[in-house]
């Protein structure tokens, strides 16, 4: 299997985002196993299944240009889920989504890396909005979309069985989420940790 990457690398104080490659899979597959981490997700996978949606990701690079990173803690090297851009057929829109393992959560990780991922969004693709698909009971993920800026759009139903709450961030919010006027995509503003 090849390493090489195919798209850029993004780096905040404490995380690397790159586009996934073949060692990523193994705690891709225990990440989409594991029923709380998934539960905003889809839910639990088989391994096999994991592996589609793995490579879906992986190809979206090859294919569009883009797609979800993966999310790399710095200090220890160790994958730790999955940010970034996708827009599926059949989506409302441009969203920039993310999930983090179980042990990452409550640190500032989604907040660093989806803001980082928003940044070069919005320079290097040249979307002027993005969505994010929030299930309506999950409250982490409703905050954190507050925190980039973003604001409630209402409901939409996404193949069945599945509605989620829109939120949308437009490029000139004047939130975390977006990139300063003429910003480098590869230069990110730093987003302090929660302590």
């Amino acid at each position: 299997m090849a390493d090489a990457l195919t798209g850029p690398v993004l780096e905040t104080p404490r995380l690397r985002l790159r586009p996934p490659l073949p060692a990523d899979f193994e705690p891709w597959a225990a990440f989409m196993a594991d029923e709380g981490a998934s539960r905003f997700i889809g839910g639990p996978l088989p391994r096999t299944t994991a592996w589609r949606g793995f490579m879906a990701m992986a190809g979206s690079w090859s294919l569009l240009g883009f797609g979800m990173f993966s999310v790399i803690e710095q200090a220890s090297g160790r994958w730790i889920g999955r940010v970034g851009p996708l827009q599926p057929e059949g989506w409302p829109g441009p969203e920039i989504g993310w999930a983090l393992v179980r042990d990452a959560w409550g640190r500032g990780f989604a907040l660093e890396a989806a803001a980082a991922s928003m940044n070069w969004t919005f320079a290097a693709l040249g979307w002027p909005a993005v969505i994010h698909l929030i299930d309506p009971t999950n409250e982490p993920s409703r905050r954190l979309a507050g925190r980039l800026g973003s604001a409630p759009r209402g409901t939409v139903r996404l193949p069945p069985p599945t509605a989620r709450r829109i939120w949308r961030s437009g490029r000139r919010t004047g939130r975390p989420g977006r990139p300063a006027p003429g910003a480098d995509p590869h230069r990110l503003a730093h987003i302090a940790p929660r302590e």
